[in-house]
């Protein structure tokens, strides 16, 4: 059992540590996961799913502005892209923030082709960012389940 437990742990670690060093975490999801706690196990993955949930909804959005025949209101596209590298910065999602960083640059000069081509990358990152961090929540349970305590994992 104890073995088990460890390779667990030691798997939990490396992955985790392999999530900061892709570039898909930042040091605000470390941020995060200080707040979560005995009184609230469940914190980190319920922010989360909220952050999944306004992803889904803001692509949908800025999807539906930009499948306008004829005039795209690049302002509404902004505003919806802003709101998302918000939630994102929020989470510690760097890559799906970063790739918001420029979408906001092809809105502002009205660029088309560059907006469809950053939302497709943006809807493509959170949904491997999801599958990733769901991999993680699957660890943490496996650790608990064989009666280990999940690690604490530091990034530097």
């Amino acid at each position: 059992m104890d073995a088990l437990v460890a390779q667990l742990q030691m798997q939990f670690r490396d992955y985790t540590i392999s999530l900061y060093q892709q570039g898909f975490l930042d040091d605000q999801f470390t941020e995060l996961k200080k707040l979560q706690d005995e009184g609230s196990p469940d914190f980190v993955a319920e922010v989360l799913s909220l952050f999944f949930e306004d992803c889904v909804k803001l692509i949908g959005n800025m999807a539906r502005a930009l499948d306008q025949t004829g005039t795209v209101d690049y302002s509404q596209v902004g505003a919806s892209v802003h709101q998302l590298k918000g939630s994102s910065s929020s989470v510690g999602a760097k890559r799906v923030k970063g790739l918001c960083v420029t979408f906001k640059e092809y809105c502002e000069a009205k660029n088309y082709e560059g907006c469809v081509r950053c939302l497709q990358q943006v809807d493509i990152e959170y949904k491997t960012l999801k599958t990733k961090l769901q991999d993680m929540f699957n660890l943490e349970k496996q650790i608990i389940q064989a009666g280990g305590i999940v690690p604490q994992v530091d990034i530097n």
